[in-house]
């Protein structure tokens, strides 16, 4: 039976329009009910729309003020809006958001469209780009990336070309979202085949006896939507692949890949696979090398759902090390204690509780940043624990960007969710080492948001490129596991006793531990990722099904040279980074960004690893600065040279 969606009356979707009498202007969310979303997103675009028109209309000689800045501010009421409701399609989602983010898409993606083909709109934003010499660094670097968005939506096509273009947009905004409800809906049937969520595989996997069992369950891992049902996604991989590829060649491209590639800092696809190739050939070098210690441990041929298991056991003798032994020393509220207190000791803010900020969902909380003179940064939703509503895997988003406006600085509204075991009645949520530094990764994303000191929404926060955004929740892992740190946070709950110097030196002696399979399923996802995106319209034309998905991937892991007992992290009909969250012709990003990070955390460790100086510089030049100077500019002006791309190959042990 079809799930109804109904306007509530007149005054449905009239909350968003409405200036929120809350604390700190943040969603009264036991206000807003399902039946407001869609009135006013139509309501945002209809709005946004009269905004451009103005801008348009403007019988004055475009200046950054009366276009750029102007373009800047249009569209609150859609901001709003959406902001709400596509942070709970993908936390707290039910059968009507899904059929209202159905619904929603295509007509978000329409109106964007709408506006970055409008010539007379560009005919003025390029005309105050010809002209951005008495513009300041910030204005300059807006001014240019709004102009480049036009210009890659396709402005200068003819009418065929801007409404094929458009239509394209269209049905790749709804592929995406329903490649994402299938992938929830196939981890949800995991959990119930298994009994454990797909967060909670890892460590299943590593703890599981039953080999049979263990098979079983990587069989479901990693055949999810491409089962043959109704959340199948192969079909929908190829044909958001072949509109990809027209999209890339409507402007001129061979391929996606070079088109996304284009504004990034890789450039092309000849660089990110020339990036690519020694990680991996050093990671499978080091693979059979763990390969060959867990087949001596296990006295059997290693198979992929031994891999976990036994580099377990290998970790356990090598290091004396189990995860069992660690784990009440991470709990989630011990976690977050630390989380906090390294933001707090580095970057001199402060957070504290806000109870008086409502929530979404019972189990999120609410935080309140501020800087060392008492100033706001923000609010932050801390969302971390799995449920049957919640997509897999973990973010970062804004419920609202920081700006200026009329003056006033907007302060950010973020968000971090991540899938971490929730409690039991007898134990509290208790972390893995790797959740450990995904809580850790999260909160450096919330600070890239939380510490930007922009003015325009085009560059604020975490608005950089997809492969430099990533340094900054990587850097943020380093203070993990770092002793004085640790000190603070890490005590055995049952106990309350800090966790013990020698335990500390094993867990840093093991971080380098299995750096073949964990470096290599991540290349290898990055690979498989650039090699979708390198196909032509051509090439694509053989395939002709869920076959061919399957021996184009053997094929490209076969060139790669990944070896049969490791699969890529993530298979193409559970690809959701690069098929439904904006990582297409990027995966490699995280690879990218963590030469960066490693080689800031390398003049870290050698000025002293709390130095407020260093510090300092790190904040005023990266995260204060956001998206306003090119990144290579930013980071040779805080390390006074290039990034060493050797530094990541030395951190991970693979040299």
């Amino acid at each position: 039976m079809a799930l109804t969606v109904t306007a509530c009356g007149p005054k449905a979707g009239k909350i968003f329009e409405e200036t929120w009498d809350t604390p700190f202007g943040t969603a009264p969310f036991s206000k807003i009910t399902e039946a407001d979303y869609l009135p006013a997103i139509k309501a945002g675009i209809e709005a946004q729309k009269a905004e451009i028109r103005a801008i348009v209309d403007n019988p004055d000689a475009p200046t950054f003020e009366n276009t750029i800045a102007a373009y800047e501010l249009s569209g609150d009421l859609l901001s709003k809006a959406v902001g709400v409701f596509f942070n709970l399609s993908e936390s707290d989602s039910t059968p009507v958001i899904q059929q209202i983010e159905e619904e929603v898409t295509p007509l978000i993606t329409a109106a964007d469209d709408e506006i970055f083909m409008d010539e007379g709109l560009f005919a003025r934003v390029k005309a105050v780009y010809e002209n951005m010499d008495g513009l300041d660094r910030e204005q300059q670097m807006v001014t240019k990336k709004l102009y480049d968005r036009f210009v890659r939506n396709g402005v200068g096509l003819d009418a065929a070309g801007k409404a094929r273009f458009a239509e394209i947009n269209s049905r790749l905004a709804t592929l995406s979202q329903k490649f994402g409800q299938n992938l929830l809906a196939e981890n949800n049937a995991f959990r119930d085949a298994i009994g454990v969520t797909v967060s909670e595989y890892p460590d299943f996997m590593a703890t599981c006896e039953d080999r049979a069992l263990r098979e079983k369950a990587f069989k479901a891992y990693s055949n999810r939507c491409n089962n043959g049902n109704e959340y199948d996604n192969n079909a929908i991989v190829l044909e958001i692949m072949k509109l990809r590829t027209e999209k890339a060649n409507l402007l001129g491209y061979k391929n996606s890949a070079e088109y996304l590639l284009a504004d990034k800092m890789a450039g092309d696809p000849e660089t990110v696979d020339a990036f690519l190739k020694p990680i991996m050939d050093a990671s499978m070098r080091k693979a059979r090398e763990e390969m060959a210690d867990m087949e001596a441990v296990a006295g059997h041929e290693i198979e992929p759902w031994d891999w976990f298991y036994y580099a377990e056991k290998v970790r356990a003798l090598k290091y004396d090390l189990d995860e069992s032994v660690t784990k009440p020393y991470f709990t989630a509220d011990s976690v977050s204690k630390g989380v906090f207190y390294a933001a707090e000791k580095v970057y001199g803010i402060h957070i504290e509780p806000a109870p008086e900020v409502e929530v979404y969902n019972p189990v999120t909380k609410a935080y309140k940043l501020t800087d060392a003179d008492g100033s706001l940064l923000g609010i932050f939703y801390q969302d971390w624990f799995s449920r049957d509503t919640k997509r897999g895997g973990a973010w970062m988003n804004n419920f609202r960007e920081q700006y200026v406006k009329d003056g006033v600085d907007v302060r950010p509204v973020i968000v971090n969710v991540c899938n971490f075991p929730p409690a039991t009645e007898e134990v509290p949520s208790m972390l893995s080492i790797d959740n450990v530094q995904t809580a850790f990764h999260e909160f450096g994303h919330a600070l890239h948001g939380f510490l930007t000191k922009c003015r325009y929404q085009t560059v604020s926060g975490t608005a950089v490129t997809r492969d430099f955004v990533e340094m900054f929740s990587q850097f943020n892992e380093n203070f993990a596991f770092e002793p004085e740190i640790l000190a603070v946070y890490a005590h055995d709950y049952r106990t309350g006793e800090p966790i013990p110097a020698a335990l500390v030196e094993k867990i840093g002696n093991s971080l380098k531990f299995n750096q073949g399979f964990t470096t290599g399923e991540l290349c290898a996802a990055s690979i498989l990722d650039m090699k979708w995106h390198e196909l032509t319209l051509d090439d694509l034309a053989n395939f002709t099904g869920a076959q061919s998905i399957r021996d184009f991937e053997e094929k490209v892991c076969g060139e790669m040279g990944l070896i049969d007992e490791i699969i890529p992290r993530y298979r193409t009909t559970y690809f959701n980074h690069i098929f439904n969250s904006g990582y297409s012709a990027g995966y490699y990003s995280y690879l990218w960004s963590e030469v960066l990070d490693v080689d800031a955390w390398e003049k870290f460790k050698a000025d002293g690893v709390f130095n407020p100086a260093t510090a300092k510089a790190f904040r005023q030049t990266f995260l204060e600065r956001g998206g306003s100077e090119e990144p290579m500019t930013l980071f040779r002006a805080f390390r006074g040279a290039d990034p060493d791309p050797a530094a990541l190959l030395r951190s991970r042990g693979l040299e």
